[in-house]
């Protein structure tokens, strides 16, 4: 059984700074894509940013040069650095991992935007 749990939310003003972290319990295996996703209240859950173990990541264009995504150094850590936030950045935001013909998800941490 695989566990995602996020941390790192949080309050912010506008402009303002957060680091999302997601652990998995176990390995990232070379295999895995990991992807962050945000659901907004009313609205449906949308992807923010992926990466393979390759090193590769992708971003969407709403969030484009202002959030990263990243693997730790320990290799069971996915990061979502989140820059210059805006009102319309805040959600809930999860991590995701399909593996095994599953979908595995975190139980979300909350952003919130607002001075």
């Amino acid at each position: 059984q695989v566990q995602l749990v996020e941390s790192g939310g949080g309050s912010v003003q506008p402009g303002g700074s957060l680091r999302l972290i997601c652990t998995v319990s176990g390995s990232i295996f070379s295999s895995d894509t990991m992807s962050w996703y945000r659901q907004a209240p009313g609205k449906e859950r949308e992807l923010v940013a992926s990466m393979n173990m390759d090193g590769i990541s992708s971003v969407e264009d709403s969030v484009k040069g202002r959030f990263t995504i990243s693997v730790g150094y320990a290799k069971n850590t996915i990061y979502l650095e989140m820059n210059s936030l805006k009102p319309e950045d805040a959600a809930v935001y999860y991590c995701n991992m399909p593996r095994w013909d599953r979908q595995f998800w975190g139980q979300g941490t909350q952003v919130t935007v607002s001075s």
